[in-house]
């Protein structure tokens, strides 16, 4: 009876590995996705020898159809043009693979990503404090701040609290103003001013805005 077990138990080991090596046979035939040096998962397209269809129906960088060919012959004629060749579509019966510069498309997809998401930001106003007689060091450590709103497409507010202020009423009612006048000329080009507080309010303050 051991006899017996001991070849059933053979037998079913074995038939356990021939099972196995189907399912791991099986597994060579699926599309992994693709990884970056950073070992991240890349979600865009698959390009050059990424590209696992045999054949492909060819679009030239001038936007010909080129007809089906092999993909290395495809990927031959994207090299000697010193360019990529890009899988644009593979869910239909035939993959579809175009010629270009993908390092380009890439950029210019990340640019005009760009430009939309400022066009959809919300402008937010931020605070800027300075003092009414601030040292050019320290000024300049301000602007940069004031810079770094604006290049968000914010827009700044530069404040100066002047009540109390026995240096400015000491040397007069133009020291604010002047100290605007010097913060304006840095900003130069790169925003406008938008406003100015009112004659009657204790905290002095422009308005900034990001240049168009």
């Amino acid at each position: 009876m051991g006899s017996i077990a001991n070849c059933t138990k053979i037998v079913e080991n074995r038939r356990q590995i021939v099972n196995n090596f189907f399912i791991d046979l099986s597994k060579e035939y699926t599309i992994k996705p693709t990884f970056n040096r950073d070992n991240k998962r890349d979600a865009g397209p698959r390009i050059n020898n990424r590209i696992f269809a045999k054949s492909v129906q060819v679009i030239s960088a001038t936007g010909q159809n080129l007809g089906v060919m092999p993909t290395a012959q495809a990927l031959q004629m994207a090299m000697d043009e010193g360019l990529d060749l890009v899988e644009i579509n593979a869910s239909g019966d035939v993959t579809i693979a175009k010629i270009m510069d993908y390092g380009k498309f890439k950029y210019d997809q990340k640019k005009r990503a760009s430009e939309t998401r400022k066009k959809q930001k919300t402008i937010g106003l931020k605070e800027v404090w300075v003092k009414p007689f601030i040292e050019e060091n320290d000024l300049n450590i301000k602007m940069k701040k004031v810079f770094e709103f604006l290049d968000d497409g914010d827009k700044v507010k530069i404040a100066v609290m002047t009540r109390g202020s026995k240096k400015v009423l000491a040397r007069g009612k133009d020291a604010v103003p002047e100290l605007f006048a010097r913060i304006v000329a840095i900003v130069g080009e790169r925003g406008t001013l938008e406003s100015k507080s009112k004659p009657d309010e204790r905290t002095k303050s422009i308005i900034i805005a990001p240049a168009k």
